[in-house]
């Protein structure tokens, strides 16, 4: 008899700067304690590769190609590690002005994904799509691991429930959520309740990591599919671990088959 799919998975709460060198050996730091303590997907903030704030024009000089030394050194790094590392980076667009707000999953022997995020931040006195380009619609950016499927999608596209169901409808049992999480009035409430709806909606864990204070709220967290947070970070830098299984989600979608009885779908709206 086969062991029941689970997978310890890990959230990697740190702050990228506008070092590309610094950010790498960070990363490297966190990723190698995560997997001494067991996990095996290791996820990391959006804009772990470059980040400034207030966003400009130094996104596009420090912009990479998925082939470039931001995500050859992920693939690296998790080759030494036997673990699956998802992040964010900051990839090239197809003008010079604009970059890509782009996340990855890799593992040792290449990339297994790649989600380019489709909703920018043009809310709460930002205008994220002054330089970024959105990604397009289509094909849920999905991975396997472990007998379990795992869907990725990026920070502010956590509003907007029809992203997360489209994953679950490619069979993701988990959502994995890098964010830059920017502080305001009340922003702490809405991912912490954002990320717990996700779960509960779809039955599905949201493992989500986020930039710490000053900048981010932090509070990254791995929600289980009734929305408890089963470990998280507080608002410093951190890491936090905890176990995803196949077992939890049959048993949840025994007593809530929210996803067997909805009566929409989901289609993609015209630009």
């Amino acid at each position: 008899m086969s062991a029941p799919a689970a997978v310890p998975v890990a959230v990697c709460q740190f702050a990228p700067t506008a070092s590309r060198p610094d950010n790498l050996e960070r990363i490297a730091e966190l990723a190698t304690e995560a997997a001494s303590r067991g996990a095996k997907l290791i996820v990391f903030p959006e804009y772990s590769s470059y980040f400034v704030d207030p966003l400009d024009e130094s996104l596009a000089a420090n912009a990479e190609d998925l082939d470039g030394t931001f995500v050859t050194t992920l693939i690296a790094l998790a080759a030494d590690l036997a673990v699956v590392i998802v992040a964010g980076l900051v990839e090239r667009a197809s003008d010079e002005r604009h970059v890509r707000n782009t996340v990855v999953a890799v593992r040792g022997d290449g990339v297994l994904a790649v989600y380019r995020k489709q909703h920018l931040y043009d809310a709460f006195g930002q205008t994220e799509s002054d330089w970024v380009e959105p990604g397009e619609v289509g094909e849920a950016a999905t991975f396997d691991l472990g007998g379990l499927g795992f869907g990725l999608m990026t920070c502010y596209d956590l509003r907007f429930p029809e992203v997360a169901r489209v994953l679950v409808d490619a069979a993701a049992d988990a959502l994995v959520v890098p964010a830059e999480w920017v502080r305001g009035p009340l922003k702490e409430h809405h991912w912490t309740t954002l990320l717990g709806a996700r779960a509960i909606e779809n039955t599905v864990y949201v493992i989500a990591a986020d930039h710490p204070t000053p900048i981010g709220v932090g509070h990254s967290q791995i929600v289980d599919p009734q929305g408890v947070v089963l470990a998280g970070v507080g608002t410093a830098e951190g890491i936090a671990v905890a176990t995803v299984e196949r077992a939890a989600i049959e048993t949840v979608r025994t007593t809530n088959p929210s996803l067997r009885v909805r009566r929409y779908g989901v289609t993609a709206r015209e630009s």
